[in-house]
């Protein structure tokens, strides 16, 4: 009975952990804090983040990346829930200008209102500012998705996945809520439906 319970107890954790590593994957993982010769680690041309979820620790974690010299520019993107307000895109901008990054270097899309636009909205400005490579910057939740969605709008860019280091909605413990497994198996969810080319 006792080694059945640790064959279950070490299943979940072995199930927590694989979620956790599928959903997040992080190119920077095994960089240093900036740019390198190392493989994998070199600076990019842009760093793109959507907004949803926790937006503005998304903002956050892109604007640490750019004032660490990852990339010369900046692109945000995504539309307002409240349309009678500013776009999300239009508040990322104005919370990395208050922190001292250069207006001149930011660059706004503020139509999108889900993943797959996110992507194919960014991909014209990538070809119109002749980009070549980005730093995918998102939830960590999301991460996995935004990156399939981007390389399959623009598979001519090489992108590179970066989740936020802190979320209010998710963290290494989010398995021990409801919310995290909803946000866990709904991604999961629209991950498989990516793949058999159903709704995104």
């Amino acid at each position: 009975m006792i080694k059945v319970i640790i064959g279950i107890v070490v299943g979940i954790i072995l199930l927590i952990i694989s979620i956790s590593l599928f959903l997040a994957p992080d190119s920077l993982m095994k960089c240093s804090e900036t740019p390198s010769e190392l493989e994998g680690c070199g600076s990019a041309d842009v760093i793109i983040t959507v907004s949803g979820g926790d937006t503005q620790a998304r903002t956050q974690e892109a604007i640490d990346l750019y004032e660490n010299g990852w990339a010369p520019r900046l692109i945000f993107s995504g539309a307002a829930l409240d349309k009678s307000g500013p776009s999300n895109a239009a508040v990322m901008r104005e919370q990395a200008i208050k922190q001292g990054v250069p207006e001149a270097v930011i660059t706004i899309e503020e139509q999108s209102e889900t993943t797959k636009e996110n992507a194919e909205k960014t991909k014209d400005i990538l070809v119109d500012e002749n980009i070549h490579s980005a730093i995918v910057v998102t939830s960590s939740y999301h991460m996995k998705r935004t990156l399939l969605e981007f390389r399959d709008r623009a598979p001519n860019v090489n992108f590179r996945a970066h989740p936020t280091s802190t979320d209010s909605q998710w963290s290494v413990w989010w398995w021990t809520t409801p919310y995290g497994w909803y946000l866990a198996l709904s991604e999961i969810t629209k991950i498989i439906l990516f793949y058999i080319g159903g709704s995104r």
